[in-house]
């Protein structure tokens, strides 16, 4: 598994991105500003950081751009923002990141990026070949929707949410112990609600009255397949 460094302004974006990754196998450090990811990057080379993009003391392309001017720029960087612009999107692109994720990060989205940045691999271009006699080339590529996301991802798609839950309505067996009736209709409720919002841990908090975190627990706690959307992307 990978060394992950996370670095976010916002407490609670950390936690649940560090749950989720450490639950996945990853070995997580963590950082609020610019100053810290320095002393995080200086200390141990990551293998992928997750920035954020606004931050109080240095924004994360700034931070892009000075590890890229001075040679620190070995690791995937993907970026995040609730509020960014495609202009930025761009920019940091030619700096060097990656990728980029929108705020609220869903689950799918968050391990469909890391799964594709550890193992995505490029040829040098002292190894890439050149076109031979007969060579056709290829129709263009279609056009693609110019949002932040398919800026910084040169148009790659991210896969649709994958039905997780079952119908709204449905019959639970009863004659059993009150826990165990009760944690299959709870499985049953948050898989609906992951389903009806298409994976959206935000929206599905805001839904049923619980904290992300929380959340994520209990959904593990249940035994709620969370990784579903992951293999099926795969």
């Amino acid at each position: 598994m990978a060394n992950i460094l996370v670095v976010d302004d916002e407490l609670g974006i950390r936690d649940l991105l560090s749950e989720i990754l450490n639950d996945e196998g990853h070995n997580v450090e963590l950082a609020n500003n610019a100053a810290q990811a320095r002393t995080a990057r200086a200390k141990a080379r990551p293998d992928l950081v997750l920035l954020d993009i606004w931050m109080p003391d240095t924004d994360g392309v700034t931070l892009l751009k000075e590890w890229s001017s001075t040679g620190l720029l070995t690791m995937p960087v993907i970026m995040m923002s609730g509020h960014a612009t495609i202009e930025t999107a761009v920019e940091a692109t030619k700096i060097g990141a990656q990728s980029f994720l929108e705020k609220p990060i869903t689950m799918q989205k968050l391990l469909k990026a890391v799964e594709a940045a550890l193992h995505r691999e490029t040829a040098p271009p002292a190894l890439r070949s050149k076109p031979g006699p007969g060579f056709v080339a290829a129709a263009p590529p279609p056009a693609i929707e110019l949002t932040v996301e398919a800026a910084m991802t040169g148009g790659q798609t991210i896969p649709a949410p994958v039905e997780m839950g079952p119908q709204a309505r449905q019959t639970f067996e009863l004659d059993k112990p009150l826990r165990d009736a009760r944690d299959e209709f709870e499985k049953s409720y948050f898989e609906f609600h992951l389903a009806k919002e298409g994976g959206s841990m935000t929206r599905v908090a805001e839904k049923t009255g619980l904290e992300r975190t929380h959340l994520y627990r209990k959904l593990k706690q249940l035994g709620v397949d969370l990784s579903r959307g992951k293999r099926a992307a795969g």
